[in-house]
């Protein structure tokens, strides 16, 4: 049986000798199957391909000067936004320490009146300074404090009004909140639990404000499952009555939970604008806007988040004034009041009362001087992260989402950042007043 390994050579040999010729392969004539000579090339001298390849790049070069243009319109639009107002600046704060002749530390424990479960303290290990600037970092109550895991729980009573100095509460004795914000017992059949973490809350109201003017924060956003840090603005007094009727600007709100879809982890932040004749009709879904960046989150690096704020509009931005991310034109509008379609609504089966009616300004309650926040909370009860989003350990109309949200920390924790990164970082604060310098 032929093998097809065996020696050719061999074989060949053995036909010779047995007297079979076998002819030699003649080698392959390579052969060129390309015209010679001249050929007819009819297209040559067609002119209708020629119009049409003529055409065609009209066409591509049309698209091209039109995508210019948008380009052109899109930055010139984005540019005639920022204004030439004259600024003064009155604040630049790159965080050596924490001056008290700029800045204020809150000390209470009733969340703020959004049901954060930290208690905002004047502890060094919450708010310190380093060659880094600012730093705002929640931390365990049982880490910073002798108060133990059953107490937080149990049978203890947390007077802050008793610390005295700098560690006394600040919310105000008039205030109906001061007694809830001062001062609570831990009950486990109640569910009334101390709060589990400790967190820092400044701001630089009645030292460093603005009625028209811009605003800047270098800062980096904390990492770790419901850490909710915040850059904000609330008014000097309440002139038009309680929140919201006085206004709030919120430059940039975030989520320490890890990126997720729909805006619920720390690629995103929001700014909104709440203003309303009441807590019910809060018209900030008109005037909220998100920003989100792929790939990385404001964890990662250090941004600046901005406002520039006058009489006839007020924009956030992220890192320049180019990139908005809020515009509100109060132009648009005759006044907030008919701007919100309050007027058409009811509360309680009552017609709702213009805050602003006896104010010209078209932009009340953005009318009057703000002063600045800058704070870490820890979850909330507020609707801010939503039920059943990421896991959420608590529920937020419970009675005991506070002892819900201390039984999972076995779960939060470990997501917390190490050191620092568990925190807000501030390298730096700029305000500027519109207007030129006296």
């Amino acid at each position: 049986m032929f093998s097809p390994f065996a020696d050719h050579d061999s074989i060949s040999d053995s036909r010779i000798a047995s007297g079979i010729q076998t002819p030699r392969r003649q080698k392959h004539q390579f052969r060129s199957y390309l015209l010679n000579g001249k050929y007819e090339r009819p297209w040559v001298d067609d002119s209708v391909p020629k119009r049409a390849l003529k055409r065609s790049n009209w066409i591509i070069y049309a698209f091209i000067i039109v995508a210019l243009g948008l380009s052109a319109l899109i930055n010139w639009r984005a540019t005639i936004k920022i204004s030439k107002h004259d600024y003064c600046l009155i604040l630049d704060d790159s965080f050596s320490s924490i001056d008290k002749d700029i800045w204020n530390q809150e000390v209470q424990l009733s969340g703020f009146g959004t049901g954060e479960f930290d208690w905002a303290t004047t502890d060094s290990k919450n708010a310190f300074t380093d060659s880094e600037g600012l730093h705002i970092n929640p931390t365990l109550t049982t880490e910073t404090t002798a108060i133990t895991h059953d107490q937080i729980l149990d049978n203890f009573v947390l007077n802050i009004t008793a610390a005295g100095g700098d560690g006394s509460c600040t919310e105000p004795t008039t205030s109906p909140a001061y007694n809830s914000a001062c001062s609570m017992r831990s009950n486990a059949t109640t569910k009334t639990t101390l709060p589990p973490v400790r967190s820092a809350r400044l701001n630089t109201k009645g030292k460093k404000g603005i009625t028209y003017g811009r605003i800047e924060v270098t800062a980096k956003l904390p990492s770790g499952d419901w850490l909710w840090p915040a850059i904000w603005m609330m008014p000097e007094s309440s002139l038009y009555g309680p929140w919201p009727r006085s206004g709030e600007i919120d430059i940039m709100e975030s989520k320490g939970n890890a990126p997720s879809p729909g805006g619920q982890g720390r690629d995103t932040f929001l700014s909104t604008l709440h203003w309303g004749p009441s807590a019910k009709a809060d018209g900030f879904w008109r005037t909220t806007d998100a920003r989100t960046v792929k790939r990385t989150d404001f964890s990662k690096g250090f941004h600046t988040f901005g406002i520039e704020w006058s009489r006839d509009y007020m924009f956030t931005y992220v890192d320049s004034p180019l990139q908005q991310v809020l515009y509100v034109d109060f132009r648009k509008a005759a006044n907030m009041w008919s701007r919100g379609a309050f007027e058409r609504r009811l509360e309680n089966n009552s017609v709702l009362t213009n805050p602003w009616r006896e104010t010209d300004s078209r932009n009340a309650p953005f009318d009057q001087k703000f002063f600045l926040i800058l704070n870490v909370a820890v979850g909330s009860r507020n609707g801010w992260f939503t039920d059943g989003v990421n896991n959420k350990p608590w529920v937020d109309g419970s009675d005991s989402a506070v002892a819900d949200f201390y039984a999972a920390q076995d779960k939060w924790y470990p997501t917390w950042g190490k050191n620092n990164d568990r925190g807000m970082t501030v390298k730096n604060v700029k305000m500027w007043q519109e207007g030129k310098c006296k």
